[in-house]
Order: C-alpha cells, then structure tokens, then sequence
C-alpha cells in the first residue's frame, strides 16, 4: 500500500492544460475533479492515520477513487 497521495497533476502531467481548460468549461468535469481531489484527500488521510477509517471504507474510497480517474481519463480523451 502507497501512502503517496494520487493527485492528478501527478499521474496526468500532460495533460494539466487540458484539464484546466476542461475544468473551466465543462462543470460536469469541474465537480468530478473536485470530488476526486475530495476524495483523494480522504484516503490519503486514511493511509497515514490522520483520520482512521476501517478498512472497508477504505477499499471502498480506493474503489470510488479509481472509478473517478476512469472516468476523468476518459473525458480528457474526448476532449
């Protein structure tokens, strides 16, 4: 288990204009940027123990985590 934080800029370096100027236009994108950095946030908080969580709920934000970054991924190459 990683306790690196998974923020898009990072996993997605060529791709930060795009999801800038997505971000702007398309609320839609905006909110599912917004929710994965929400949620990513809640994870990583749950992987150092900031804030405990059990571990289903944790495999559970994983789970979520991934599908928003499916779904973010598959936006950028649409656009």
């Amino acid at each position: 288990m990683s306790i690196t934080p998974h923020e898009l800029h990072d996993d997605f370096p060529a791709e930060a204009d795009r999801i800038a100027a997505l971000k702007a236009a398309n609320a839609h994108f905006a909110r599912l940027v917004d929710e994965y950095h929400a949620l990513n946030r809640a994870v990583h908080g749950a992987e150092t123990n900031t804030h405990p969580t059990d571990r289903a709920h944790e495999a559970d934000m994983r789970r979520k985590r991934v599908a928003l970054k499916d779904e973010i991924w598959r936006m950028l190459q649409r656009a």
